[in-house]
């Protein structure tokens, strides 16, 4: 069977049982530019972007082991990819923050809005294993992938005023369950 027609799931499954390499290099080129856009969005830095990306699969790589299906293959490499590269802006600010000595307070203040982030990306990502996969799916294509309303809708086969009402509504739900779950009650 062609790699190309394999799920994620399954291509991780293949190289575990064969441990070939090519079932892997299958899921990197699947995701090696999606995750390097991820690492240059952070970083703000090709070079280290590239670097970054060549990191995070190496750690996915040795890590595939872990991967238990709870959440895509998709999220749990994104989660990798965000928290690394969150990881490394902390050791740079702290690097920075010895350095630079007088602007003790920003890079402080920095660090702490980073890491609020980094918390409020971690329960966005569970309020999003509780919703359904094709709701899920459709988010990621708008808002990851940056996929117009057209494009998804002939992605699943409906009219563009079905996904704008869906796109709605869930976005509507994630923010209902987050509330719910993650704000404290006044």
């Amino acid at each position: 069977m062609n790699h190309h027609q394999l799920k994620d799931e399954e291509l991780i499954r293949m190289h575990l049982s064969t441990e070939e390499s090519n079932y892997f290099g299958a899921l990197y080129n699947r995701y090696v530019t999606k995750v390097y856009r991820r690492c240059l969005s952070l970083i703000k830095d090709t070079t280290k972007a590239e670097d970054f990306t060549h990191d995070i699969f190496l750690r996915v790589h040795g890590n595939l082991s872990n991967f238990r299906e709870q959440a895509t293959f998709s999220t749990w490499l994104y989660s990798i990819s965000y928290n690394y590269c969150m990881d490394q802006l902390r050791t740079a600010s702290r690097i920075s923050l010895i350095e630079i000595g007088p602007d003790y307070d920003r890079a402080a203040t920095d660090n702490t809005d980073k890491e609020l982030l980094e918390i409020q990306f971690q329960q966005l990502s569970l309020i999003l294993q509780s919703i359904s996969p094709d709701e899920t799916e459709m988010l990621r294509l708008k808002y990851e992938d940056g996929l117009d309303i057209r494009a998804i809708a002939e992605r699943f086969a409906l009219k563009e005023s079905a996904v704008k009402m869906r796109l709605k509504r869930t976005r509507d739900k994630v923010r209902r369950l987050y509330g719910q779950q993650y704000m404290p009650l006044s």
